[in-house]
């Protein structure tokens, strides 16, 4: 059964409903929380909270509901700008050259709003998933190396570029001394569908 709750105020619409949960199989335990909201120099988003009140499954999800021309964000790093905002939408491709990381969208791709140092903390996060499953000492090492690069970033010992690309326009970084341009037609012909790779 589904439990509905439309709401508007503030100049957005909020949607509730609950339903099972296809990680532990309880039944009516997952909130789903969908709103729209407009982001100043972004536009108008659908962002979707899922958290299941038994077994703590959280999932989030944002989505641009305005299509722009292809584009390009890229900021230098460093302890200054951990709080720029950051909205990846589900298109979008996040790239580190200097650490040798990208993250390209696939079918599971989710968006998100956040900041430089939570974009840091997903990339480290993820290295140490792969870490787990890493069997030659080589790619272990390189893991390691760039997890203790992201620290000294966090930390202002060191700095590296973000890179946002985004084949609809829809992702962006939200500070003084990010710069933006359109993506070329090259560009968007080598964007790829895939997961977080390390490329050193």
């Amino acid at each position: 059964m589904l439990v509905f709750l439309f709401d508007r105020m503030f100049g957005e619409e909020e949607l509730n409903q609950k339903i099972d949960c296809n990680i532990c199989k309880a039944k009516n335990c997952v909130e789903i929380i969908t709103r729209t909201e407009i982001i100043p120099y972004f536009g108008e988003i659908m962002e979707t909270v899922m958290i299941c009140e038994k077994c703590g499954f959280k999932h989030t999800d944002i989505i641009g509901l305005e299509q722009k021309e292809p584009s390009k964000y890229s900021l230098i790093v460093n302890k200054s700008n951990l709080n720029a905002r950051v909205v990846k939408s589900q298109s979008a491709t996040i790239i580190m050259p200097e650490l040798g990381l990208k993250v390209e969208p696939g079918a599971k791709s989710q968006g998100y709003i956040s900041n430089i140092e939570g974009v840091l903390n997903r990339f480290s996060d993820a290295i140490k998933t792969a870490l787990k499953w890493v069997e030659d000492s080589e790619s272990e090492k390189n893991g390691i190396k760039i997890l203790e690069k992201i620290e000294k970033i966090k930390f202002g010992d060191e700095s590296a570029t973000i890179i946002i690309k985004d084949p609809f326009g829809q992702s962006m970084i939200i500070h003084d001394d990010a710069l933006k341009k359109e993506l070329s037609k090259k560009e968007l012909k080598d964007l790829k569908t895939g997961f977080i790779t390390i490329e050193k």
